[in-house]
């Protein structure tokens, strides 16, 4: 009778072993990817991107976590594991989650660097650019830039005091590298300022309730509502490469997962970006049907 118990209880112990073994190693059968992604398309479309090279190259369940409101609530998430992986800019990253009071304006070296600290600090992986930068541009409502004139930022300081700024509350609330450093270094401000989703912030400007807008460089809505972006003439904007970073503990966990990751980097040039946010700001595709037909003329999914 003791042998048989001692038995069962052997069976018992290893059964739990072998489930948290299993756990580890991330069968698909087990824990959830979790894909976190800002509220605009751009890095909607990347996160869906990375959620079908997962899924249709690995068999993993992957869930797209979306509009998570500013780079610093995904950093965070991350941080609180409730994100595993996303898209984001090394510009933001420096002078966010890596404090940096003046950013570094070397493309490479911002990298190296934001890559770098992010292991130490944070335990996480930068995989190599995507191969494009999306900046933040300075831009004016195409008549306003006609009827002043306007080419570089500098040209605003006579204008600014009586112009409205639409703009991303990250951009906004950001201090070494947002509204305030701005304003600080080119010595104006603007009459009012108005955060709001970014995609509320091309409304604004088409229905003229805004006068200057704070876009993203590969946003094709620049285009489509007719903004003239500013010059940035005394060099404020760091670098904004865009890369995969991904939670150590989740690449060591699923096995081919870095891997597939890798397959992103170097793919997508800032002319191939734009074209993709095109076609869902203006087309109105979903973000998962241009980041397939993207991936299958790409060769990169089964």
């Amino acid at each position: 009778m003791r042998t048989r118990v001692l038995t069962i209880g052997l069976l018992l112990v290893l059964a739990v072993v072998f489930t948290g073994c299993g756990g580890m190693t991330g069968t698909k059968d087990t824990k959830t990817i979790k894909i976190g992604s800002q509220t605009f398309s751009e890095p909607k479309i990347l996160a869906e991107m990375m959620k079908l090279l997962i899924e249709k190259n690995l068999g993993y369940k992957v869930e797209h976590v979306t509009n998570l409101s500013a780079s610093t609530i995904v950093h965070q998430a991350m941080l609180n594991k409730e994100v595993d992986i996303s898209t984001r800019y090394t510009g933001t990253e420096m002078t966010g989650p890596l404090g940096l009071e003046q950013p570094i304006f070397d493309r490479k070296q911002a990298f190296d660097f934001v890559q770098a600290e992010f292991g130490k600090r944070f335990n996480q992986t930068v995989f190599a650019p995507y191969g494009f930068e999306n900046t933040y541009a300075l831009t004016v409502r195409g008549d306003v830039a006609q009827k002043y004139g306007l080419t570089k930022v500098s040209d605003l300081a006579p204008y600014a005091a009586n112009m409205k700024l639409g703009t991303d509350t990250s951009f906004l609330d950001r201090e070494a590298d947002g509204y305030q450093a701005l304003t600080k270094l080119y010595g104006f401000t603007f009459g009012k300022t108005y955060p709001m989703e970014i995609g509320l912030v091309y409304k604004a400007v088409k229905d003229e309730e805004v006068d200057t807008v704070i876009a993203y460089s590969t946003d094709a809505r620049i285009r489509s509502f007719d903004l003239k972006v500013l010059a940035d003439d005394k060099n404020f904007f760091p670098p904004y490469e865009a890369v995969i970073i991904a939670r150590n503990d989740t690449l060591e966990q699923f096995a081919g997962v870095k891997e597939e990751l890798a397959k992103l980097s170097g793919i997508i040039d800032t002319d191939t970006m734009t074209e993709l946010n095109y076609l869902v700001d203006e087309k109105k595709m979903a973000p998962e049907k241009v980041a397939l037909d993207f991936l299958t003329k790409k060769g990169l999914i089964k």
